[in-house]
């Protein structure tokens, strides 16, 4: 059997979303010839936990955990935080937090940190690596990013072991949208496209999640196009299988958001026009999973909703997706044109109707459209006629089964089988 090392910043404990491609992809490569093993980091500090997730781990999987040097640790103290504050996701990028260590502390990690805050375990994670294949051989390399520092190590640990390097992109690097509306230098730029430049030569084989942003990658950088791949970020079917859903006869209806919400994905005529659903007797309660901007809370409480919205906080993923399973409705919304959110996936599989916001997001809308499992609307639109229409959605389970983690882990194997 042929041997892939994974490079991943998070992994369980961590409850990140983004560890759940790789978490899955790890546990189902066997079943198509490639035995697998982890480089991942000793804690995600940042991240809450999941211990639940662990148990999807084989206890023949080789995991191999090394330190990194984190900032947000120094951020707290910069920032007056305690040391055991939980940190949240959109709090650290705010706009409408103008403190002036705050304003610092952003400049700081747009323009010193390249290509972003985990560059602190570039050093730990390349050494173990070193380490790990003088005493086994490896015949591919897959880093998952972002964080994109994993990319770095990924390529380090390819050129100096001459072993192919598989880069999967879950994001944008160089102009990821956390780092809209805020400058970076030209010389922070300029490093960091060429970093990116390099990863993308070395690469055997590069893979997407999303076709939008294979296309915008193809477009900048024409010599990948004959090894861009597109692999989907999908659903785990046997999750699914391990919940017991039970959908009551109620009188009102459940909104809800899965995942962090960030100020410019705030869907604001959509609270207006809950508030109007509800004033008419259609009764619609709105409910958060995951971190909510402090905008988005703003502006449901300037639409006077307070009393009908539940924000849950995080949540272990299985309870999650019971709740995404038991809710009426489910709401999207996508950050730009080349981001089909992780989520999606999940709610496709559950059948329940999704209303979706997005600017000129057609890959988004075209999967809700081939699947018949919602509708897709711009940022300044209500969402009005899902409201009249949601009865004839329901999602074709022949469709979104190609999403299912188990074929993604075959299609994998392919590509791997190849380089």
């Amino acid at each position: 059997m042929k041997k892939v090392l994974f490079v991943t910043y998070y992994w369980p404990p961590s409850g990140k979303a983004s560890l759940h491609w790789p978490l899955k992809i790890v546990k189902y490569l066997p079943k198509y010839g490639w035995q697998t093993s982890v480089l991942t980091v000793e804690e995600d500090t940042f991240s809450q936990q999941d211990e639940t997730l662990s148990e999807d781990i084989s206890p023949e999987l080789k995991v191999i955990r090394t330190k990194s040097y984190e900032p947000f640790n120094i951020y707290k103290k910069f920032t007056g935080k305690k040391e055991d504050d939980q940190l949240v996701a959109s709090e650290t990028i705010s706009k409408s937090n103008r403190s002036l260590s705050h304003r610092i502390s952003i400049w700081i990690r747009m323009n010193l940190f390249i290509p972003d805050a985990r560059v602190g375990w570039y050093f730990p994670a390349v050494k173990a690596a070193r380490k790990l294949i003088k005493d086994e051989k490896f015949d591919a390399i897959i880093s998952v990013g972002p964080p994109h520092s994993t990319h770095l190590i990924g390529k380090k640990i390819s050129k100096r072991f001459n072993i192919p390097h598989v880069p999967v992109f879950i994001d944008p690097w160089v102009d990821i949208i956390y780092y809209k509306d805020f400058k970076r230098n030209k010389i922070t730029l300029s490093i960091d496209n060429h970093l990116e430049k390099t990863v993308l030569q070395n690469a055997k084989a590069i893979v997407f999640v999303t076709k939008t942003m294979q296309n915008d990658y193809i477009n900048k950088y024409n010599f990948i196009e004959g090894k861009s791949n597109l692999l989907y970020w999908g659903y785990n079917e046997e999750d699914f299988e391990r919940i017991i859903v039970k959908k009551e006869q109620k009188d009102e209806k459940v909104l809800l958001h899965a995942g962090n919400i960030f100020s410019f994905q705030n869907p604001t005529n959509l609270w207006k026009q809950i508030k109007k659903e509800n004033e008419r007797g259609n009764k619609i309660r709105i409910k958060f999973i995951g971190t909510v901007d402090l905008e988005i809370k703003n502006s449901i409480t300037e639409e006077e909703l307070n009393e009908i919205t539940e924000y849950c906080g995080f949540l272990p993923y299985i309870e999650m997706l019971k709740n995404i399973s038991e809710a009426d409705f489910l709401l999207v919304c996508a950050s730009e044109p080349r981001h089909v959110p992780g989520k999606l996936f999940e709610y496709l599989r559950t059948g329940n109707p999704i209303i979706a916001f997005g600017n000129n997001n057609e890959e988004v809308k075209q999967i809700l459209e081939n699947s018949n499992a919602g509708m897709m609307f711009n940022y300044d639109e209500s969402g009005k006629e899902f409201f009249t229409n949601y009865k004839n959605l329901k999602a074709d389970p022949s469709y979104v089964v190609r999403f299912d983690r188990k074929s993604i882990s075959e299609e994998l194997s392919k590509i791997l089988n190849v380089i």
